[in-house]
């Protein structure tokens, strides 16, 4: 999800997209020498992910899987695996972060093939957690916390009766892991690819930069079209994603200018740090007009109405939510704004 806000003074870059259409459903196309493309269906506005295949050796590593849920995925999956494994084995399932839409399917992928998932530490852990779901006083504590930050009547009453939609959309997870630790090098079809940690949007999120091939699986870190969701959720109330994620931009910062990008959502392009300067520009901009709009003291859903020019429903009104304490929280965290806990019990921002 990304804000409605236009952009005063940056203009998007002109991104080079080398393969301008997706692979058709259950098809694959390879996008550099051993690396296949694929990309599958979700039940959003933002209605798919990209997906990764790299010939490993004798077989294939699998980079994300998809949606959890339902049956389409895993058909799809069956005739990715029909048509372009050509009868060689997964050798691992790799997962950039614990979201349902890359982790899904991992569970089912590695049971099937009798292999290791490969996932950071924080990743892993929070994925095991989010998926246990909350007990009642837990719900009472999430909805506490979108109180205090200004939602009211059915708005708020929606978060109360939200199901554990993530035990609904990933499958059992291995009960043991490989852990990926930001920095290393792991082999893959003899080169290596780099782990580089990106922050803000999950906790330990990974990227992979094959340097022998160019390539950079950026996952949700990177995106060439919409912005990745940096929110502020309940079980972090106080915490400062946006910070995080804006500083671990740096990491990407020493690849080449060459570097062919593979995001999960949207096309392969060059034109990487055009993009860093882009994402880096457009929240300074979202944070000054946040900034603007605390000339009196607001709470977090008075400025989502800022940010996003949009109805929202439930789903997407939980993005919105954390993305507005986002940058409410940098902006607190610059001494730019200050938080107070007002007599109804409602944290607001006032510029200082």
């Amino acid at each position: 999800m990304t804000a409605d806000v236009a952009l005063k003074s940056t203009d998007r870059p002109a991104l080079s997209h080398p393969f301008p259409d997706p692979p058709a459903p259950g098809a694959t196309i390879e996008v550099a020498p051993g690396i296949h493309w694929l990309r599958m269906p979700l039940p959003f506005a933002l209605d798919h992910i990209n997906l990764w295949l790299v010939a490993d050796g004798e077989g294939w590593s699998i980079v994300d899987t998809g949606f959890g849920r339902g049956d389409e995925t895993r058909a799809l999956w069956q005739r990715v695996l029909d048509a372009t494994l050509g009868g060689k084995p997964v050798e691992r399932v790799i997962v950039t972060h614990f979201h349902p839409d890359h982790i899904g399917l991992a569970g089912w992928l590695c049971e099937r093939f009798g292999v290791e998932l490969w996932i950071s530490q924080a990743e892993f852990l929070t994925a095991q957690v989010v998926r246990g779901g909350l007990a009642a006083g837990d719900i009472e504590k999430r909805v506490e916390h979108y109180r205090r930050n200004g939602l009211a009547g059915e708005a708020l009453e929606g978060f109360r009766s939200r199901s554990n939609y993530y035990r609904d959309t990933v499958s059992p997870l291995p009960a043991r892991y490989r852990r990926i630790v930001p920095g290393e090098a792991i082999e893959i079809d003899g080169k290596p690819w780099r782990a580089i940690l990106g922050e803000g949007h999950a906790p330990e999120h990974i990227c992979l930069f094959g340097r022998d091939l160019g390539i950079l699986i950026s996952g949700d870190q990177v995106l060439p079209k919409i912005t990745t969701n940096v929110s502020v959720w309940p079980d972090q109330p106080d915490a400062d994603p946006l910070k995080l994620y804006l500083e671990s931009l740096a990491n990407f910062r020493p690849l080449p200018h060459d570097t062919l990008v593979l995001p999960s959502h949207g096309l392969p392009f060059y034109g990487l740090h055009a993009r860093l300067d882009f994402l880096a520009a457009h929240h300074e901009e979202r944070l000054d007009v946040a900034l603007a709009a605390c000339v009196t003291p607001k709470s977090a859903a008075e400025i989502i109405p800022v940010l996003f020019r949009r109805k929202l429903d439930q789903h997407q009104l939980g993005f919105a939510m954390g993305e507005s304490l986002a940058h409410l929280h940098y902006l607190a965290g610059q001494g730019r704004v200050r938080r107070t806990l007002d007599a109804d019990g409602i944290y607001r921002f006032q510029r200082v």
